[in-house]
């Protein structure tokens, strides 16, 4: 089976891409999508998407982890598939896309950059000084005073695989405060990769949620990751989060084929 496929990034967080509009790859198995995703073996992706068409929506996002399992939203991958869609000739300007944690709202910004809207948030939970959190994929947020220095992909795996979220995997955070309050570093172990990745977009929402400064009202956090830097806006009202938009740069790398 040949698979025509597209590569995209997004502050380092990479994917492979397909278009999957009239169905061809719907029968990929688990096997293969980790076959493809293989950095040594394969094009080599922190996981793989799938354009998929829908009566409803503009599109469809199908995300897979890179160990071919079909994962929650991957807010970075979102961004790279409104920018596919977008390259593809698929011009809107507001993108309205299904993905699995429910509808989402998108723009492409004169820069080039994404804008994605993401789900409301509410039900943060704090755990001796860290914090666990739904950004549309499940989140750990702990505090660092050195993130550079952190041993990103031991301490991530550890807690990770603690007895409270080895079940059902969480992704770890590492977050840096700086002196400016809309500023931070953030460092993320994706489950399904099983290591540290250069960005994740549900992570850094998550981190920014974390550091809201304005109790009740507009947010804005900066936020920056090993691969750039990326921007979320939001609405503190109450307990609860909304108004969520993650910014930041989608590019495609390359295009080609691969022969499974």
């Amino acid at each position: 089976m040949q698979i025509n496929f597209y590569k995209y990034q997004g502050t380092g967080n990479d994917f492979v891409i397909l278009d999957n509009r009239n169905g061809e790859y719907s029968s990929l198995s688990k096997k293969q999508v980790e076959a493809i995703c293989q950095r040594r073996f394969g094009v080599g992706a922190d996981g793989l998407m799938m354009l998929n068409a829908h009566a409803d929506y503009d599109f469809e996002m199908k995300y897979y982890n890179a160990d071919g399992g079909e994962s929650t939203m991957c807010g970075n991958g979102g961004r790279c598939l409104v920018k596919f869609a977008y390259d593809r000739g698929i011009i809107k300007t507001v993108y309205r896309f299904l993905a699995v944690d429910g509808p989402h709202e998108a723009s492409v910004d004169l820069d080039g950059s994404v804008s994605l809207k993401m789900v409301d948030v509410s039900g943060m939970q704090q755990q001796s000084g860290s914090f666990v959190l739904n950004t549309g994929s499940p989140h750990f947020v702990q505090f660092s005073s050195n993130v550079m220095a952190e041993d990103v992909a031991k301490r991530g795996r550890e807690i990770r695989n603690s007895p409270p979220f080895v079940a059902e995997g969480i992704n770890v955070n590492f977050v840096e405060q700086t002196e400016d309050s809309y500023r931070i570093k953030v460092r993320t172990y994706e489950r399904g990769v099983e290591d540290e990745t250069y960005s994740c977009g549900t992570g850094v929402t998550a981190a920014a949620l974390v550091c809201y400064h304005n109790d009740n009202g507009f947010n804005r956090v900066e936020i920056d990751t090993l691969g750039g830097r990326l921007s979320v806006d939001y609405d503190k009202v109450g307990d609860s989060f909304q108004n969520i938009w993650l910014t930041g740069p989608a590019v495609q790398v390359f295009q080609g084929s691969i022969q499974l």
